[in-house]
């Protein structure tokens, strides 16, 4: 029999990806030189290519890493609201939007008047709350500690860079809100597991990259809930900051789309309430630092240097 109570167990998917080593076209190698009666051919032109490739090829420093840890943005009261042991930013100042690290986040706010009001795209909190479920804690993050401020991510959540950029690496955690409903269950959707422990419940969150054409980059998916094991143990629902890597959304990323998907779906939808707590998120620029470029126009200085100290080889092959 499978165990009624919820699990918090982690499983962490191999983050390392495949790398094919690059060959020619043909599958052939290439040889820049040719041996004739013992004479070495084309002796000049092949220290020529030698010296610059190898100039080209000194080591440089990476390109330099970013990190979106929402420092920077303004926690002031207003624009921000008290929350469950922290403050939160939700839009109600009809910005239409927010930035941190370099990074835009999009947010829409609509005030119906009497204390209602409706929101999507991103916030800001650093509220932190594991004990009170409910609507009214949706700009808490489900961890069992957390260190300034951090983004909740709603539906129609997009952030957008000013440049090309590689995804690295972000943090994310259940949003507690959305952490109760599917370990109790509420009046809109289920508990997960249900009332046997025995359904196959799950709560993804998938993060899409796009590049300027609006190409789709590559994606990511994490689960921020898992009742699909065979063996109850394994069932799990996040409780903590994970580490999630990106490597696999590419190059030339300029939006970074989150999207949700889950297993308790509705007429209207999904049931689970749709967010996720996200911070840290690690990239690197297209564009190398100063120090950077600096050294790869040092290396082809070097490189051509090189190629004007070389003297000219004359020699033909015998005959």
């Amino acid at each position: 029999m499978k165990r009624e109570s919820m699990a918090s167990r982690f499983r962490f998917p191999d983050a390392e990806s495949a790398r094919t080593p690059i060959r020619p076209k043909d599958n052939t190698m290439l040889s820049p030189v040719l041996f004739t009666g013992g004479r070495l051919a084309r002796r000049s032109t092949f220290l020529r290519a030698t010296g610059l490739a190898a100039a080209l090829a000194l080591p440089v420093s990476a390109l330099p890493a970013l990190t979106v840890d929402f420092g920077d943005v303004n926690l002031a009261t207003p624009p921000t609201q008290a929350g469950f042991g922290g403050v939160y930013y939700n839009g109600s100042d009809l910005a239409g939007g927010w930035s941190s690290g370099g990074a835009n986040f999009n947010n829409s706010y609509t005030d119906f008047g009497g204390g209602f009001y409706a929101w999507d795209g991103f916030s800001y909190s650093t509220a932190n709350d594991t004990t009170t479920g409910g609507f009214t804690n949706q700009f808490s993050a489900f961890a069992s500690s957390n260190a300034g401020a951090y983004a909740i991510a709603f539906p129609a959540s997009t952030i957008t860079f000013s440049e090309a950029i590689t995804p690295q690496s972000i943090r994310l955690t259940n949003n507690t809100y959305a952490a109760f409903d599917m370990a109790s269950g509420s009046f809109f959707s289920k508990k997960f597991g249900g009332a046997s422990g025995n359904d196959p419940d799950w709560f993804k969150v998938t993060l899409t990259g796009r590049d300027a054409t609006a190409a789709v980059t590559g994606a990511v998916e994490f689960y921020l809930a898992d009742f699909r094991f065979l063996d109850s143990a394994l069932d799990y629902l996040v409780d903590d900051w994970t580490t999630v890597d990106l490597g696999a959304l590419g190059t030339g990323v300029k939006t970074l789309a989150l999207t949700f998907a889950s297993s308790d779906v509705g007429a209207f939808g999904i049931n689970t309430p749709s967010y996720v707590a996200l911070d840290d998120l690690v990239y690197a620029t297209a564009i190398p630092e100063p120090a950077t470029a600096a050294s790869l126009f040092g290396a082809s200085l070097l490189g051509l240097a090189m190629l004007r100290r070389l003297p000219r080889n004359t020699a033909r092959p015998r005959a």
